[in-house]
């Protein structure tokens, strides 16, 4: 009985211990593991649960079964053109083989690294087989906008400053080349080279995305130049239009100018005329009634009037001061 005890004792302790050396681990949901002993492979595993192995023995490595996402740097790649634009890219990926992914690749660090040189290099190359309308560009919608009637007026009908400003500026409507491409099938098809690469590794590749495309300094530069070079254009037409009617306002305005004044002058004339005859219809009325008085009234109207402007008189022997001076006119 004795002996009995001692080694049921002993079996409790080496449990004890065999558990303690940590023979199970967890695989929780959305991993998998892959199971090694001194190096080798032994298992593999993408169900959730407790899993056994050997303690002390073999190693566990976990992987995710989730789809992953990789995000790579901008480049600044030439097109067919050689113009260089900077293209930023990013792609998703899983691990859908375990054990290749363990012998080939390792780690998602070093899944990571390779993933860069593969998508890298493939976004180089077919930027580089095509023009930088394929790369910018996902389809030819920008040829089927309609640009009809920019230069209406409020209630809809363009009258003839409208329509004469419309054509200086059609030169502005430009048609640009069609592409066979576009953005997206570009992508499908940098998605199409690096799955040639990435199956070796246990790896499957589920998109490549182009996030962003910008010109880079020197085309943007160029580009910018155009554009304020259509625009002056634009400009210059818009003057010559305002030219050309602030001419034919001026010529409006000095003809009414003309008119103006010439039926002022007329006027004038005219109320001049009826002053004088109104005048010399007083004065030979006055006449008649009494001529010598009217002289001396009309003399003296002319000395209220002339005499404070007179700063030099050199003699008074002449008829105008004959009411003044002479003793018959007094």
């Amino acid at each position: 009985m004795k002996g009995m005890k001692i080694s049921i004792i002993i079996a409790i302790v080496l449990i004890i211990l065999f558990l303690m050396m940590g023979p199970f681990f967890i695989l929780e949901e959305g991993e998998q593991a892959v199971v090694t002993r001194f190096g080798k492979i032994v298992s593999t595993s993408d169900e959730a649960g407790l899993k056994f192995k050997m303690p002390m023995v073999d190693t566990v490595m976990k992987y995710p079964k989730k789809i992953q996402s990789w995000d790579g740097d901008a480049q600044r790649l030439p097109t067919e053109e050689n113009q260089f634009i900077l293209v930023d890219v990013t792609a998703r990926w899983k691990i859908i083989d375990s054990k290749l992914f363990y012998e080939s690749v390792g780690t998602i660090p070093q899944a990571h690294s390779r993933l860069d040189d593969i998508i890298n290099s493939r976004v180089r190359m077919i930027v580089a087989r095509n023009s930088l309308r394929e790369s910018v560009r996902t389809s030819n919608v920008i040829n089927e906008i309609e640009r009809k009637d920019v230069y209406k007026t409020p209630q809809g009908e363009q009258d003839e400053k409208d329509k004469a400003i419309a054509d200086i500026t059609t030169f502005t409507k430009t048609v640009y080349p069609v592409i066979l491409k576009g953005r997206n099938k570009l992508s499908d098809a940098m998605l199409e080279e690096a799955r040639k690469n990435t199956s070796a590794f246990g790896i499957e590749l589920i998109d490549i995305v182009t996030r962003q495309i910008k010109y880079s300094r020197d085309l943007t530069v160029s580009v910018y130049n155009r554009m304020i070079k259509e625009r002056s254009q634009i400009a210059q037409a818009f003057r010559s239009q305002g030219e050309g009617e602030k001419a034919e306002w001026r010529g409006k305005m000095e003809r009414e100018l003309l008119t103006i004044q010439s039926d002022a002058v007329r006027q004038a004339k005219e109320i001049k005329a009826k002053a004088d005859a109104t005048a010399l219809e007083i004065r030979n009325k006055s006449y008649s009634k009494d001529a010598e008085f009217a002289e001396f009234w009309i003399a003296l109207t002319q000395y209220q009037n002339l005499l404070p402007k007179m700063k030099k008189i050199l003699t008074t022997d002449i008829e105008f001061f004959d009411y003044l001076y002479k003793k018959t006119k007094r």
